[in-house]
């Protein structure tokens, strides 16, 4: 099985994100795989006018191509030509390429959140006019249409994170590879059920400062930051915290709140990414795994139970009250 990667309108940063990838490497997994690198503009050696008989030869239909990546929002600006952004030295816009690939393509897969919806590349303003192959921002349509199927039947499998966690790639190209990942395998959204089953709050090591609503009210503090921090873990699917990059990192690991990065229009909520909007002084995001009526009852209960130990921690940098062990009863 071959695969081409196309870098569009982004950062780059799920490709640096990828080649973080460990136990097996990007290389050796591809190649446990069956997977064949025919091109990435970061990676390969091949360049000018190598590349562009590749992209002839695949838009021809004389090579075929298996799987198509694409990294990057798609630029339609200006006015619909998409000349904001060329496939340098071919004379064409990078969305022109992804309309002529996409349909030759077995399996399209959008690889990150600007890929799949706009993501940052679509924030402020939008003046590039980018949008996602098949969505923009949370409606669908996109670069492709709504209709859009791939040559095996698959709309755009939509591997959203900014940047998207290695595991996330390399589990869906070798699902895809092994012929193992159908419609079903899909949330209402495109991304793979296999992390998108799951929310960032699962597994956070916030948790106990959760339960208490034991909150933290600065950056530096390790309380839990959802109540004034903007944190949405307990919204935003997600197995971060669950496999964290390289086995031990993700963003509220490292003290900061997770601001949804896997969902379309996560770049503009309106909001400082580490304020939490209320009314009445109550969050307007709760989490999603709960009714709402029974959090606000165990809010109250728990921040009336909370230990002293939980209420001195959460408003520190570290922990300074570490957990007492009591001896077994029956003995001094």
């Amino acid at each position: 099985m071959n695969l081409l990667w196309l870098q569009a309108a982004g950062c780059g940063g799920c490709t640096m994100s990828l080649l973080c990838a460990e136990a097996p490497d990007l290389f050796s997994l591809m190649e446990g795989a069956g997977i064949e690198l025919l091109w990435h503009p970061s990676i390969s050696l091949e360049t000018g006018g190598e590349v562009r008989a590749l992209l002839d030869r695949i838009e021809s239909g004389a090579q075929p191509l298996d799987i198509l990546c694409v990294e990057g929002a798609i630029a339609r600006g200006p006015r619909g030509t998409g000349r904001f952004q060329m496939l340098a030295g071919t004379g064409r816009s990078m969305l022109d390429w992804v309309r002529s690939l996409a349909p030759r393509a077995g399996h399209v897969v959008a690889v990150g959140t600007c890929a799949a919806y706009g993501g940052m590349t679509a924030a402020g303003g939008n003046p590039s006019d980018a949008v996602g192959l098949q969505y923009d921002g949370a409606l669908p349509g996109g670069i492709l249409g709504e209709g859009f199927r791939a040559r095996l039947g698959l709309p755009v499998v939509n591997v959203a994170g900014c940047p998207t966690h290695p595991d996330w790639v390399s589990e869906t190209l070798m699902m895809l590879a092994a012929g193992d990942f159908g419609p079903e395998a899909m949330d209402a959204l495109g991304r793979p059920l296999f992390y998108a089953r799951n929310l960032v709050h699962h597994g956070c090591p916030k948790n106990e400062f959760y339960e208490y609503k034991a909150s933290a009210e600065a950056l530096s503090e390790i309380g839990c930051m959802m109540e004034h921090l903007g944190c949405i873990g307990t919204q935003a699917v997600g197995d971060c915290n669950i496999r964290p990059w390289n086995g031990t990192g993700s963003c509220t690991r490292g003290g900061y709140p997770c601001i949804n990065c896997t969902a379309p229009e996560f770049e503009d909520p309106g909001h400082a990414f580490t304020a939490t909007p209320k009314i009445a002084g109550i969050p307007v995001g709760l989490p999603t795994d709960m009714p709402k009526a029974w959090f606000m009852a165990l809010a109250s209960l728990s921040k009336a139970a909370t230990p002293a130990r939980i209420a001195k921690n959460a408003h520190a940098d570290r922990i300074v009250a570490p957990p007492t062990l009591r001896p077994p009863r029956g003995r001094a």
